[in-house]
């Protein structure tokens, strides 16, 4: 344990705020010290909603002086985590940035060289890393369970519409971007941490192609998912279908799909294929059990939900935790995230461009 906890600031007070309070206030080595959002009654009801006695700010800057913060987690809305995420390094704090870390290509030049002048350590929230059932099947790829993977396909199927609070600011271009910025850059993300050989490796992307459609855009119909109506609602603006082929540096071939206009249950596809095995979601073939006859089941949890209380957000900040009080990098830093934002901003490049894109571009 550290000599003292670390102290967290939680700076945003939406939905997502609430697991990583809980996940700092479980860790032995940290502490939430205070609050900040748009309002001081967002932060205080949400503060009180957890269970905290804490300070409560509507100032992002007087927050990050309180006394005792060593850690900020960003957890407000994405089209400001840039500027959040520059002002806490310029303040020299520790970073935990949900996802997608930033929109547009120049936002993450500016968070590098901030980050770098500061020297702080950061980790970007693609929590799905941790997920117990990804976890299982990337220590089956370390272990040569499917001899050398040559491809992996990954999916991010889920109607996204009001029924999901954050939609107001999501189905916008100038807010939400992109469907695989707003939550496909989970799926582009597993992509990349399948396709490495390495049990903390993600695959580094060279070439992206990709194409965009389906038919929601700019309509005002629309279905709920969980109440299985159809109403009218605010439109998105921007295609709710996007397909991607992206080649990698060490020979392995991805496909990533992103659709929010499936009408169906959340799912997460996941194929994973090596010359000597092969994964689909929770279930392998592998040339070391030839007597088997069939799939085995990898044990874990799937991500079978878009409700983010089902991913992991404990153990990815206990080993945020651990890099800090160890003074190493996280296999998910700032640094290393880049790569999959790239993924999703090239796209948007061969949607104007009907060109493929080489790699990097930041």
């Amino acid at each position: 344990m550290a000599e003292r906890k670390l102290g967290v600031l939680i700076h945003g007070a939406g939905w997502v705020s609430t697991q990583h309070i809980a996940a700092f206030g479980a860790n032995p080595n940290t502490e939430v010290v205070a609050i900040s959002s748009l309002t001081e009654a967002d932060a205080r009801n949400r503060a009180e909603e957890s269970g905290l006695d804490v300070a409560c700010y509507d100032d992002y800057e007087a927050a990050l002086a309180h006394e005792g913060v060593d850690i900020v987690s960003v957890c407000t809305p994405q089209h400001i985590h840039a500027d959040n995420t520059i002002a806490a390094a310029g303040a020299g704090k520790h970073i935990a940035i949900e996802k997608p870390a930033a929109m547009t290509l120049d936002e993450m030049r500016a968070m590098r060289d901030a980050i770098g002048t500061a020297g702080v350590k950061t980790i970007v929230s693609f929590v799905l890393r941790w997920n117990p059932m990804f976890q299982n099947c990337k220590s089956l790829i370390a272990g040569g369970e499917l001899g050398e993977i040559y491809s992996v396909e990954t999916d991010y199927q889920s109607y996204q519409g009001d029924w999901w609070g954050g939609y107001e600011q999501g189905r916008r271009l100038d807010t939400g971007g992109s469907a695989m910025l707003v939550a496909g850059c989970h799926a582009i993300d597993t992509l990349r941490w399948f396709s490495a050989p390495g049990e903390f490796d993600a695959a580094t992307p060279v070439e992206v192609f990709a194409c965009a459609g389906g038919k929601r855009k700019g309509t005002t119909r629309q279905y709920n998912p969980i109440t299985g109506q159809w109403h009218e609602g605010a439109p998105l603006e921007y295609d709710g279908l996007e397909i991607a082929l992206v080649r990698f540096d060490n020979g392995v071939l991805g496909k990533v799909s992103v659709n929010f206009e499936c009408i169906q249950p959340y799912t997460f596809p996941v194929s994973i294929f090596g010359d000597a095995g092969t994964i689909r979601d929770n279930r392998i073939y592998s040339h070391e059990n030839p007597e088997q006859g069939g799939w085995r089941e990898i044990p874990g949890i799937c991500p079978g939900s878009s409700d983010v209380t089902h991913h992991p957000f404990q153990a990815q900040m206990d080993h945020f935790v651990e890099c800090i009080v160890g003074d190493v990098e996280s296999h998910c830093n700032f640094e290393n995230a880049i790569a999959t934002h790239e993924i999703a901003l090239a796209a948007q490049e061969c949607y104007r461009t009907n060109r493929p894109v080489s790699l990097p571009i930041i």
